[in-house]
């Protein structure tokens, strides 16, 4: 199960980091690295501090975009050290490890991690089915990402430890990955502005609830082509077909 969890890094400007987490998830047995848009990498101070896991290093996979880094993934959490205005479910580091270990006994899951001075942007947030935060000490609770890592990763691994198969209740549901969500997130939008329902320039905080709702439920395939057949109908209607 912890093969199907990527660790996703985000922007990461210093090499070291981008060692010592891969560092950290080889002690707790992942071994899916990948980097979305690195300042530096490969670099010779993510060898030293990766410390033995320069395999890890050499398999990272490194992306143009977060697409790329969530193409296949059936669930999605983000790391965030703060709260936002408009919240998302949200998970401490145990939850976080018991919701994506089940998921991953079924296809790949992605842990986000984001950039070491601002983390995770809203557009990077809007593809989470859930945030995870740690709850460290108020008065000092600034987390190194690499620490950060380590936490969750070991979360991960101790949940995967007390998983013995995949999660109760039934068959496995396939569910429809990120790609096919954007898509729907896109069409969604396209129809609503056909429709006059929104407005491009106003209607962020009205996409990001639609989308919280969407990822909540978790259509399938099925349910997703069904949702933008309506789309489509609605939209030509809108446009006078």
């Amino acid at each position: 199960m912890l093969h199907n969890v990527r660790i996703v890094l985000i922007g990461t400007t210093h090499p070291g980091n981008i060692g010592a987490s891969a560092r950290a998830m080889k002690n707790m047995g992942l071994q899916q690295l990948w980097l979305v848009r690195p300042k530096l990498f490969p670099h010779a101070e993510a060898t030293a501090r990766a410390s033995g896991a320069d395999d890890l290093l050499a398999a990272a996979r490194v992306c143009d975009d977060l697409d790329q880094a969530l193409a296949g993934c059936r669930l999605v959490v983000g790391a965030s050290a703060r709260l936002r205005s408009l919240r998302w479910p949200q998970l401490d580091p145990r939850q976080c490890g018991h919701r994506l270990i089940p998921e991953a006994a079924q296809g790949e899951v992605a842990l986000l991690f984001g950039r070491e001075s601002s983390g995770l942007s809203n557009a990077e947030l809007d593809r989470c089915h859930y945030l995870v935060h740690i709850p460290a000490n108020p008065d000092y609770s600034s987390l190194n990402l690499a620490q950060a890592v380590q936490v969750l990763c070991y979360e991960l691994r101790m949940a995967s430890l007390e998983q013995a198969g995949p999660a109760a209740g039934g068959e496995p549901r396939e569910v429809a990955d990120a790609a096919a969500m954007e898509g729907l997130f896109g069409h969604l939008q396209q129809t609503m502005e056909q429709l006059g329902f929104a407005n491009p320039e106003q209607s962020t905080t009205l996409q990001r609830r639609l989308r919280r709702l969407f990822l909540r439920a978790r259509p399938d395939q099925d349910e997703v082509n069904i949702l933008r057949g309506l789309l489509s109908a609605a939209g030509k209607r809108g446009g006078g077909a």
